[in-house]
């Protein structure tokens, strides 16, 4: 299964702007188009990567061999951040890198259970294949409450309510087990005339978000590792999906803003001060060309913050 092509990657380089013997951290590694970019760009640089998939950290391996000695991987979580620069005995970075997504060889993988469009795929959607939790048994065990509150919350699905009562009729008679049963039961959870070929993309969504618990700690890590950045130093932040992006302009905008007192206050006494420059007020996205040549793209957001 091929990895995906590394998204806006340039626009990835001109906002982490290189600098000589900087040491960069890719929390995402994925196939290793960006952490390798990031090593060819200057000869003197140093790379830490990190990825929950082992498949990600295997292809990584074997595309950065040519950098040997200027990099290190290690399988955990991105959330993990400090421990991983602790271990390298790095206090500060000159800039890091976040990409959100799911890569195409997950999606692409029958077995890894993420796409819809494969039918007869397993239920299981583990970025970290050592974790317990499957999709499948979230399909099975949550409560209808409980599933009718993630697929509303995490997949922005206006028939939540319908899908997750459906669901758990149907796993009273047969247990549900396979990507096509799930989509299939979305899908009559959904009103005829909202229903579209992409239909059961906001449940599966959500249910990948409740099993990799994507979205827990994340602006706690984003404002860590911003932090964690030297004067000067750059952080690039890609996202797929609103729920992220809201995350993550929520961190980034209480790290750039000064003081918070109210305005009636004649002076400041909480003592706040910006510690990051926002260097993109919007969100870039893709060219048309980038999304020509990778569909995936579409839905990219990239965030730039410089630390002050």
């Amino acid at each position: 299964m091929a990895y995906h092509l590394p998204v806006l990657l340039r626009e990835v380089l001109e906002g982490l702007a290189i600098k000589s013997g900087g040491v960069y951290f890719d929390g995402t590694v994925g196939g290793a188009g960006h952490s390798e970019a990031i090593l060819k760009a200057d000869p003197t640089v140093r790379l830490i990567g990190t990825d929950k998939d082992d498949d990600a950290i295997a292809e990584a391996s074997g595309r950065l061999a040519p950098f040997e000695g200027r990099f290190s991987l290690h399988r955990t979580d991105y959330k993990n951040f400090a421990e991983v620069l602790d271990e390298e005995g790095i206090e500060k970075l000159d800039g890091f890198l976040i990409d959100t997504g799911v890569s195409s060889h997950q999606l692409d993988d029958e077995a890894r259970g993420f796409a819809y469009r494969k039918k007869d795929a397993p239920l299981d959607m583990r970025m970290d294949r050592r974790c317990s939790l499957t999709a499948k048994d979230v399909v099975n065990t949550y409560s209808e409450e409980r599933l009718c509150c993630i697929f509303r919350e995490y997949g922005e699905e206006a028939f939540a309510s319908s899908i997750a009562r459906g669901i758990v009729r149907a796993r009273e008679k047969n247990e549900i087990t396979t990507t096509g049963q799930l989509e299939a039961l979305v899908e009559e959870g959904i009103p005829p005339k909202f229903r579209s070929a992409a239909c059961a993309r906001k449940v599966f969504q959500a249910i990948r978000i409740e099993v990799n618990g994507e979205l827990d700690g994340l602006k706690e890590c984003v404002i860590g590792l911003l932090r964690r950045l030297k004067s000067g130093g750059r952080a690039c932040i890609l996202t797929f999906h609103s729920l992220e992006d809201r995350i993550v302009k929520q961190a980034m905008r209480e790290l750039s803003t000064a003081c918070t007192c109210p305005k009636s206050f004649p002076v400041c006494v909480c003592g706040k001060r910006e510690e990051i420059k926002l260097l993109t007020k919007k969100p870039l996205t893709a060219t048309e060309e980038e999304i020509a040549q990778n569909s995936r793209s579409k839905s990219a957001k990239l965030r730039v913050a410089e630390k002050l």
